[in-house]
């Protein structure tokens, strides 16, 4: 009874932590806007070279390199938060980590909207749209349960254990994290495969 008395209690504050994180990375959202305002015009035209010299090269095929990187950029952001709800910093890190997250989106969002102005946001989409519609449900999934267990290990550090509960990690948390895991790897997998096409015809049409 306790275990279950302790699982309707975890529910009920995943809305409230989710939206505590959320106000992190809409903060970071727009302070990657504001920074992006001041990027030099300069920025924008290496920004339009890198993809017209993307568009000569040719059609290799995906590389050892190519998987790696797509592996890090999926799974960094989801992994941290993962690993976080195992460390009592976890509780302040965690929101600094999600706010990092919409910084760096929405400033690379923005490099795009700078350099092609409208057709930038198609293009932004293009080469966002999928990675940004996987990793983000799957980072607050993992986020919202590891700043509850990093709270609760902050609690008992900072009291000595008295008057708080002990932390547990059952098996729905790793059931969580191996779901999460397979839909990154089918997310991944589907970029490797049609990612770079989709890409290639939307460079074609804005920088024809």
């Amino acid at each position: 009874m306790k275990w279950k008395r302790r699982n309707r209690e975890e529910r009920s504050q995943f809305l409230p932590r989710l939206l505590f994180l959320a106000a992190f990375f809409m903060g970071g959202v727009v302070l990657g806007q504001v920074l992006a305002g001041r990027v030099p015009d300069e920025t924008g035209r290496e920004l339009s070279r890198y993809l017209e010299s993307y568009l000569s090269l040719e059609d290799g095929g995906l590389t050892p390199g190519d998987l790696w990187a797509g592996v890090l950029l999926y799974g960094r952001y989801p992994l941290l938060a993962f690993l976080l709800g195992f460390a009592s910093i976890g509780v302040v890190l965690l929101p600094l980590t999600t706010a990092a997250f919409g910084f760096f989106l929405s400033f690379s969002v923005s490099c795009f909207t700078a350099a092609f102005g409208r057709e930038g946001v198609l293009l932004a989409v293009g080469v966002f749209g999928l990675r940004c519609a996987v990793t983000l449900p799957v980072f607050f999934l993992l986020a919202v349960p590891a700043l509850g267990t990093s709270g609760a290990l902050a609690s008992l550090t900072l009291g000595r254990g008295r008057r708080a509960a002990s932390v547990t990690y059952g098996r729905e948390c790793w059931q969580r994290l191996a779901v999460c895991a397979g839909v990154l790897a089918f997310g991944l997998c589907v970029e490797l495969l049609f990612g770079q096409r989709i890409l290639h015809l939307l460079l074609e049409r804005l920088l024809a």
